[in-house]
Order: C-alpha cells, then sequence, then structure tokens
C-alpha cells in the first residue's frame, strides 16, 4: 500500500483550495488504507465514506467493523418504522433492485416493528402484509396498523406504536416543500416530532424554492434527514472520491449517460410528463446527482439541453408498454435528452439520458476527469466497476466491489444516524469527514434541492429548445 503525505495546501484567487499530489500505488487498490486524521483534510467538494466500511446485506466476508455493528445494533430494543406508501419503491418490484423494506429487515433484524403502512390503496397494502407474514419476518409486520392516510395514523396509534423512523415512498407531488398539500414532512412531525425521515427522489413536484424553505425548516429543527440517491454509497463512488482526495487535483470535467430499458415501465404516470416531471426529474437524477456529488455546484443560467421528441422521427419507440395515446401529445416525455453546463468551480458537465433499450438492464455511465486522471464507472445499477487511468500508465486500472449494495448502505447510514442522537454507536463515515457530515448521511435535504434545482433547469432548457413544428419534413 501506498503512503498518505501530510498535505501542502495553496490558495489562488476565485479557485478551490488544492492540495499537493501523491501518486502512490496504494489509491489504486481495492483495500482502502485508513488515513491519518491529522494528515488529511475533508474535500473541497464533498465529504465521503471508506469503502472499506460499507457492504452489500449479503456481502461473503462482512468487514469486522460491520460485523461489530451488527452485534451492538441487536442488543438494543425494538425500532418502530412507519412506511409512507405500499409500492414498489419500499416493498419491491420485478422492474429493480430497490426494495427499502427488505434493508430495514437485514439492517434491524428483531428490532425491527412495522407499526403501519399508509396508502389509500388498503388493498395493495393488505397484499404487502400477506406477503411478509408468510416469511420469516412475519413478527416485524403481523400488528402493523393499515390506513388511508397519515392523519387517521396518528389518531389510533398508542404511545408504543409512534415511529422512530418513517420512509416516505409516496409519490412525489405529496411531499417536498412547505406548501400545503405538498408538506408530508411537516406533517409527519406535526405528529411524530423528532422522527427521522427517509425521503425517496424526487424530493417534490414543488417550485424548487418551496424546497428549500422546507429544507431551512429541518434544519431549524434538526431533524435527521436522508434523501434516497443511493448511487453516492456505492463503494465505487466513494473510492472515486478518496482517490481525488489523495491526488489533490481539482475536478475538469465530467461525463455522464444514463440509458434505460423503457419496455418494462409499465406506469402511465411515468409516461405523462405533467404527473411525473419527465425523465430527467423522475429518473435522470440519480447521475445528474453524481455529476454534482463530484464537479460541484452547477450554474444554473449555464444550462443548455435539447431533446428527441416522441412525434419526431428519431422519437418512435415500439415497445412502450402503455397505451401513449390516452395521453395528451403535451404532456408526453421526450425520448432522448442532451444537456451541457458549468459549475462554480469552472468544471464542465455533459449529461446525456436516453429511452432506447428493450432489455431489463439499465445502461449508465459517469466519466470524472482531473489533469492527468481519467475515472470511469460503468453499470452503476448491476456490477458497478471502476476504471482508472492515471499519469503513471496509459493502461486502466479496474476496481470492483462484489456484493455491494448501495440500497442497504444509505439505510444503514440513516439508522445509525437517527439512534446517534442517544447513543455514540459508529456510522460509516470516513473518520477524516466526521467533523462535516457527523451523522454519515451522504444526501441530504438541503443538498438534493440543489440536484432537484438542476434538473428542472435541464428539463425547462430542453423544452425551451423544441422545434416548433409539430412534425418532421420527410
Amino acid at each position: 500500500m501506498g503512503t498518505f503525505p501530510a498535505r501542502q495546501t495553496m490558495s489562488a484567487p476565485d479557485s478551490p483550495t488544492v492540495r499537493k499530489p501523491s501518486f502512490g500505488a496504494g489509491i489504486l487498490g481495492s483495500a482502502v488504507e485508513r488515513m491519518n486524521k491529522n494528515d488529511i483534510k475533508p474535500s473541497s467538494r464533498k465529504p465521503s465514506i471508506d469503502p472499506a466500511r460499507l457492504g452489500g446485506m449479503h456481502a461473503l466476508t462482512p468487514s469486522s467493523q460491520l460485523v461489530k455493528e451488527m452485534q451492538t445494533m441487536n442488543l438494543k430494543g425494538h425500532y418502530n418504522v412507519l412506511f409512507i406508501g405500499a409500492g414498489n419503491i419500499n416493498f419491491g418490484s420485478d422492474q429493480g433492485p430497490w426494495n427499502h423494506s427488505v434493508r430495514l429487515e437485514h439492517k434491524l433484524q428483531t428490532r425491527l416493528r412495522v407499526v403501519g403502512i399508509v396508502d389509500p390503496a388498503i388493498d395493495r397494502a393488505k397484499e404487502v402484509i400477506n406477503v411478509k407474514c408468510a416469511t420469516f419476518v412475519a413478527s416485524a409486520y403481523k400488528d402493523a396498523r393499515l390506513c388511508k392516510d397519515l392523519d387517521e395514523f396518528a389518531k389510533l396509534a398508542t404511545p408504543a406504536e409512534y415511529p422512530h423512523a418513517i420512509v416516505i415512498g409516496s409519490p412525489a407531488q405529496f411531499h417536498g416543500s412547505n406548501l400545503p398539500g405538498q408538506d408530508l414532512e411537516l406533517q409527519c412531525l406535526k405528529h411524530f416530532p423528532g422522527v427521522a425521515l427517509f425521503v425517496e427522489k424526487p424530493i417534490s413536484c414543488a417550485p424548487v424554492k418551496a424546497c428549500y424553505a422546507l429544507a431551512d425548516i429541518l434544519e431549524q429543527k434538526k431533524q435527521v434527514v436522508s434523501v434516497g440517491y443511493m448511487l453516492r454509497y456505492l463503494q465505487v463512488i466513494q473510492q472515486m472520491q478518496r482517490i481525488i482526495a489523495e491526488i489533490g487535483k481539482p475536478v475538469m470535467m465530467v461525463v455522464a449517460r444514463y440509458v434505460c430499458s423503457y419496455a418494462k415501465i409499465n406506469s402511465e404516470v411515468w409516461w405523462n410528463k405533467s404527473k411525473s416531471l419527465g425523465p430527467i426529474v423522475e429518473q435522470g437524477t440519480h447521475l445528474v446527482d453524481l455529476c454534482r456529488y463530484f464537479g460541484g455546484e452547477a450554474l444554473l443560467d449555464t444550462v443548455q439541453a435539447t431533446s428527441t421528441e416522441h412525434y419526431e422521427e428519431a422519437g418512435k419507440l415500439e415497445m412502450i408498454p402503455i397505451d401513449e395515446s390516452k395521453i395528451p401529445a403535451e404532456h408526453r416525455v421526450p425520448r432522448t435528452t442532451s444537456a451541457i453546463w458549468k459549475f462554480d468551480t469552472g468544471a464542465v458537465c455533459s449529461f446525456s439520458h436516453a429511452l432506447t433499450l428493450q432489455g431489463t438492464k439499465y445502461s449508465t455511465e459517469l466519466e470524472v476527469y482531473l489533469d492527468g486522471w481519467q475515472m470511469k464507472v460503468v453499470d452503476l445499477y448491476n456490477e458497478p466497476t471502476l476504471f482508472v487511468r492515471s499519469p503513471e500508465a496509459d493502461a486502466e486500472q479496474k476496481i470492483n466491489f462484489p456484493s455491494d449494495d448501495p440500497y442497504f448502505s444509505e439505510i444503514s447510514a440513516w439508522i445509525d444516524a437517527s439512534e446517534s442522537r442517544e447513543s455514540n454507536n459508529e456510522s460509516a463515515i470516513a473518520e477524516d469527514d466526521e467533523s462535516e457530515i457527523p451523522n454519515g448521511i451522504l444526501s441530504s435535504f438541503r443538498d438534493s434541492c440543489g440536484t432537484y434545482a438542476l434538473t428542472w433547469a435541464i428539463k425547462e432548457a430542453s423544452e425551451r429548445s423544441l422545434k416548433t413544428a409539430a412534425k418532421p419534413t420527410k
């Protein structure tokens, strides 16, 4: 393993702090050497989690840190969880790996008590309970209350059923702002002050200003809130952050590509941008968020974008699983979107999103460039692999972490943060970053507002660039 020398900082007008680079071989290994807390400063862009302290639910060789945390966890009492939404994001589907309930079951084990599921579709909630009660986790779900809305649950719940944490997996139009009817987070805190909140993306459908207003309230109340940008918790992503912190050079350019398999998106809401806000705000937001995570804050007035629309020759799709003719033409989603913008550091970004694949797996890539360095992550949803090219050689070095599960890592960090007020349990946060994000959560609500604002800027820029003709000439 290479060593991590002490940093020499230099400052220059209008530029981020830089650190003396080191090109030791240690930063390219899949096992990460612990950095000396006195030698290393947190990244000027975003703090990170040491990849050695993360892992999937089914890791073949759990780290000693993970084993220690699980043993400590089992000594604690019951942990009450309330789910808002009985849909796919909370309870899984065949469309992807998302399933918050399974991660909570593995994190909390016998401590988990699901005190309720709130969903106006009570039949769907009953189906979830029936499935869960037929498995080994039946004891965690058997007494759950099924309610049509949050007010009903709050009225029926006994003090013993008050939730420690609430998972908000409802449609985005009901949460994420301070506006009446779109303020589910505030309603949760009204009924259950101090409860930890997990909010799915997109954080809202409300105006960006209203989202930042909610962020102000949550910070004033010192709430534990995590937003579901799980790709930040990938071990390859955290390895990239550690490499950048080690070499001490600023990011110069970020390139991201998100190509989804549209043929299995069997939701009329998803295909209607008046309800889902379109694929950039709803789906591409994950890679837009990673662009910010590495590049910095976007200068929104520099965003330029263009798109391929449903009525254009290049926008014809053969395998749309719903009847798109039922959706008004002006509300149909774009088929491809390409955007560019500049970050506040001077770095630039290129982002592309497309609905073109017809299988199951999505195709995703993220590239980050520094002087002398290229880092590229491929297949972020399935088998994330990092390829690093350094000044020492043109050949790329390959880094991966088998059995990684970012969904579990983000849930684990959130639960740890929710309990850190009453205990001294350790989170997975890298030691040198503990002063900046002591609770281990990588995606705060305020930071997520920045991603939300950027996706809206991309959406609006692409809509401004639309051709005025209803159909292209042949």
